[in-house]
């Protein structure tokens, strides 16, 4: 088993967002995660990202085994697309860009620095760099924000890529991907929000 979630709380701003939550993400796996704004996506991978503590619960097979791609691509303006992809390379000790340049078309945008790229350029960039990490978990909280057609289909691919090399996904996006991919509701484990006196409690 790649990942598995039991019974998980999670909280936002000190009020609980997400109660009783279980799943299990397996090798080859993809999981889209679904539900309205505000229900808890982003909280709840954080929390699998290790960027945040569960109110409870047990997660197991995250650490240092996730890759997570957030709102923010995460780049160095004055450094270059080769630049940044290699910086990441050397953090995680991984080997050659030439895929993640390759499974993103920057080959042509390679000595561009980063901070002179278009919005979706710097998306790819940003995408490209889980191909560097060499992590089997992919955690990505609309990662297609910014991208085109031609861009989104760059990114189904990697990933289908990453499934078929034995790697998961968890993905929140409201846009079809085109993958082979199971899909989480997150709506039914929505929170109950304390009773009013009870409500200076969930500052304590």
């Amino acid at each position: 088993m790649m990942l598995r979630v039991q019974d998980l709380a999670i909280a936002r701003g000190g009020l609980p967002v997400l109660d009783n939550l279980s799943f299990a993400l397996e090798p080859g796996q993809a999981l889209i995660l679904r539900g309205p704004n505000g229900i808890g996506k982003t909280t709840l991978l954080r929390t699998l990202a290790g960027l945040q503590p569960p109110l409870h619960g047990l997660i197991e097979g995250a650490d240092e085994r996730v890759a997570y791609a957030a709102h923010s691509d995460g780049l160095k303006p004055t450094l270059t697309v080769t630049e940044n992809l290699q910086f990441w390379a050397r953090i995680f000790g991984a080997g050659t860009i030439d895929a993640a340049l390759e499974a993103y078309d920057l080959h042509g945008l390679a000595e561009r620095p980063a901070g002179s790229l278009s919005a979706g350029q710097k998306r790819r960039l940003g995408l490209a760099r889980l191909l560097v990490t060499g992590r089997p978990i992919w955690i990505l909280d609309e990662p297609t924000v910014s991208l085109d057609t031609s861009a989104v289909a760059m990114f189904a691919g990697a990933v289908r890529d990453h499934l078929k090399r034995g790697g998961s996904a968890l993905i929140a996006t409201h846009i079809d991907l085109g993958l082979d991919a199971e899909v989480l509701d997150l709506a039914p484990f929505r929170a109950t929000l304390p009773a009013l006196d009870d409500f200076d409690g969930a500052f304590t």
